[in-house]
């Protein structure tokens, strides 16, 4: 199955999820665990909360994995728009918390503004968007083709020229400048919307 095309591999995924193989659960669980962790890490930018939205989108695929279709994307896709999802709800969720209770001892605040240092709704709104244009870029790099990702690596990382990254590549300058220039209109779509594709608000909310 490992050698298998990914969209062949996304619709047997889907089936054995669908009979309700628990070993098809774990595989799903080992490819793209890291992947959900660090995108709910980047938007939560809290280890406890990022595990928990990583229990809750597993545990929605394994519900219902029907909720995936194939037509509209790749299955790490579908795994990533969930994991954004679910994290930008629960950080909603928290800023929502801190504003009822600014004292943090239970009491009700007043007004619109978060007990996180002091941040209106628009503040909370702003950081939402930064968070997830940060995670949706993080996504978009490690989902390139590598030649594009090492080409981004080696210019925005490592401070290397075109002519620098060129010679480390191996390749020749025009290469490197096509690289670059793919890798940056990738790189430009971070800030497009996701697809509305993931869990229910608030799935999970027991685990």
């Amino acid at each position: 199955m490992a050698n298998d095309a990914p969209p062949r591999w996304d619709r047997r995924m889907q089936q054995r999820l669908a009979r309700g193989e628990a070993a098809a659960l774990g595989e799903l669980y080992d490819r793209f665990a890291s992947l959900v962790h660090n995108l709910a890490h980047r938007v939560l930018e809290d280890e406890e909360a990022a595990d928990r939205v990583t229990r809750e989108v597993f545990g929605y695929a394994w519900e219902n994995p029907d909720a995936y279709d194939p037509q509209q994307g790749s299955l790490r896709s579908w795994i990533a728009t969930l994991a954004h999802r679910q994290a930008v709800h629960r950080l909603r969720e928290a800023e929502a918390r801190a504003a009822a209770d600014p004292a943090g001892d239970g009491t009700a605040g007043e007004g619109a503004v978060a007990a996180r240092g002091g941040r209106t709704a628009e503040d909370i709104e702003e950081r939402i968007r930064e968070a997830s244009v940060a995670a949706r870029a993080d996504y978009i790099v490690t989902s390139m083709p590598a030649p594009l990702r090492a080409a981004l690596e080696l210019a925005y990382f490592d401070r290397r020229d075109y002519r620098q990254t060129a010679a480390e590549l191996g390749v020749t300058e025009d290469e490197a400048r096509r690289r670059l220039r793919l890798g940056l209109q990738l790189l430009s779509t971070a800030r497009a919307p996701l697809p509305e594709a993931g869990p229910p608000p608030g799935y999970g909310r027991a685990l």
